[in-house]
Order: C-alpha cells, then sequence, then structure tokens
C-alpha cells in the first residue's frame, strides 16, 4: 500500500511539473540583437546609453505584472546590475528607451538603464524576464537583491536573453 501511494504521489508531481513547464514557456527577443550577439553600440556608455526593444510572447495568462533585472556576471567586482525594473504592466513590447515600470537602483546608484561599458574584454549581459501573478507594491529604489526576494512566490515564468558587448 505505501509503495502504490508513493508511485502514485511521485506520478502526480511528474505530471504536474509537466503540465506547468508547458502552460508557463515565455519566450524574450529584440529585434536589436540576437540571442549572443553583440549589442549594438547605441545602447551601450558608447552611444546614447538608451535600453534596447524587447519583445516577448508566451506571458502566462495569469500574469499581473512584469520584472525585468539586466545584469553582466563578467564584470570584475562580480555580477554588475544594469537596470532593475518592476511592476511592469502585462505587455508584448517593452520600446527602445523606455522605462516600462518602476526602477531599482543599479550598481551605478542610478534609477535607470545603464548601458554595457565593459572596462576589457567581450562581457555577457543577462536580460531576465519574470513573469509574476502580482503587483509587487514595492518603492521605487529597491536592489536587485530585494526583488528578487519579494518575487520569490510570485514567479509564473522566466526567460532570458543574453547580449554581448566588447569597447572599442
Amino acid at each position: 500500500m505505501l509503495n502504490t501511494t508513493r508511485a502514485l504521489l511521485n506520478f502526480a508531481v511528474l505530471v504536474t511539473t509537466s503540465l506547468l513547464c508547458q502552460a508557463e514557456t515565455m519566450n524574450l527577443a529584440s529585434p536589436d540583437f540576437a540571442e549572443n550577439t553583440s549589442l549594438p553600440g547605441k545602447f551601450t556608455c558608447d552611444g546614447q546609453d538608451i535600453s534596447p526593444t524587447l519583445i516577448i510572447s508566451g506571458i502566462p495568462a495569469r500574469a499581473v505584472t512584469l520584472a525585468l533585472i539586466v545584469d553582466d556576471p563578467d564584470a570584475p567586482m562580480g555580477t554588475w546590475v544594469h537596470w532593475v525594473v518592476y511592476d511592469i504592466p502585462v505587455t508584448g513590447r517593452i520600446s527602445e528607451g523606455a522605462v516600462p515600470g518602476k526602477q531599482g537602483t543599479n550598481d551605478f546608484g542610478r534609477l535607470n538603464w545603464g548601458g554595457p561599458c565593459p572596462p576589457s574584454g567581450t562581457h555577457r549581459y543577462f536580460f531576465k524576464l519574470y513573469a509574476l501573478d502580482a503587483e509587487l507594491g514595492l518603492k521605487e529604489g529597491v536592489n536587485k537583491d530585494e526583488l528578487e526576494r519579494a518575487m520569490q512566490s510570485h514567479v509564473l515564468a522566466r526567460s532570458e536573453l543574453i547580449g554581448l558587448y566588447t569597447r572599442r
């Protein structure tokens, strides 16, 4: 009896996990750069330093808001946060240079997009998008860690897009 119950529970977990994975597939792309290719200079400290356009598809129907974190794990002093945005209304497009929601503090100490500006070499910039089941209601200016803690039990789906940049 115990083995049958255990087997049924394992099967239920497997089916539930499989359904959740299939139903919660979200995609993030940009018309400005493809996955693992160079970000155009205009989005960096060497150009206009504005955020690129982002296209979002497959947002779960239960999503209430979106959140976005852009960071660089290749920075010399550890992961460098370039943008923190949350309580973004559900949308399929974040336009170039837009401020789509409340902004948190980046590692430049500012509440805005801080474009790529690596001191040397090629760095990777991870655009991490989250679909959430709630508006977080945080005040503007929270940092990445505070946002991640607040999102913990609200993430319905996640997607990632990686751009590269090397200064001339």
